[in-house]
């Protein structure tokens, strides 16, 4: 009689680190491991490919990327995909699980945010900063706004579209926007946005209509700080 050949089961993620049935001990081993939330970050837009997330995370090893990706990819955190034609690149995309890790990643930026010890002008992504504006964003102030205001970074190109306390955000070039903030880097933007520097100072250009894109800063600031 021929034995039925036993297949080997991926080894386990939950409990492999700290044994402990918690959720925040099981999500600390799936995006805990050193880059691996901010991977998560960089593809909150959209896929990515190799090339561009090593360019945004420049403190990553091609060699670290590589296991990181292999890790929430096996935790189903993300895929692999071919980008359509001409491009026909591999790319990595969230999972629509791993697009919900969005509000883990907010919250834990604005917590420390709050600490005397963050300093906003460190180096910082296209992508981060965007994703700091839905963090920072007072929903309250802007119910009854609406307004489409363009980004463009020297790689890419974002649209974020304010919509009575609503701000979704797209990785695209930005056309037909009502105001659209052209800077070099992230924290040049951050600057202006958190501590209050002027464009000039910062080397942003401002296109479209300034009113509209005073009014669009004014809805973003950072926590008081409270440790």
């Amino acid at each position: 009689m021929e034995l039925q050949k036993e297949t080997e089961s991926a080894p386990a993620l939950h409990g492999k680190w700290y044994n402990d049935a918690c959720g925040t001990a099981f999500g600390m081993e799936l995006v805990g491991e050193r880059w691996s939330l901010l991977i998560i970050r960089e593809l909150m837009f959209g896929p990515l490919r190799f090339s561009a997330l090593r360019a945004n995370l420049p403190g990553i090893s091609a060699k670290i990327l590589t296991e990181r990706l292999e890790k929430l990819e096996s935790a189903g955190v993300l895929a692999r995909q071919t980008l359509p034609p001409p491009s026909n690149a591999q790319a990595y995309e969230l999972t629509r699980w791993g697009y919900a890790a969005e509000p883990l990643i907010q919250e834990l930026g604005r917590w420390a945010a709050m600490s005397s010890q963050h300093d906003p002008t460190l180096p910082l992504s296209p992508t981060s900063f965007m994703l700091s504006l839905r963090t920072m964003l007072d929903r309250a102030a802007a119910q009854g706004m609406r307004a489409r205001i363009g980004f463009r970074f020297p790689e890419v190109g974002f649209v974020a579209e304010l919509n009575d306390g609503d701000m979704p955000v797209r990785r695209e070039d930005p056309t037909d926007c009502d105001a659209t903030f052209v800077a070099s880097s992230g924290p040049s933007l951050a600057g202006m946005f958190y501590v209050g520097m002027q464009a000039e100072e910062m080397e942003v250009i401002i296109e479209g209509d300034c009113l509209i894109a005073g009014k669009f800063m004014a809805l973003f600031g950072l926590p008081d700080k409270i440790g």
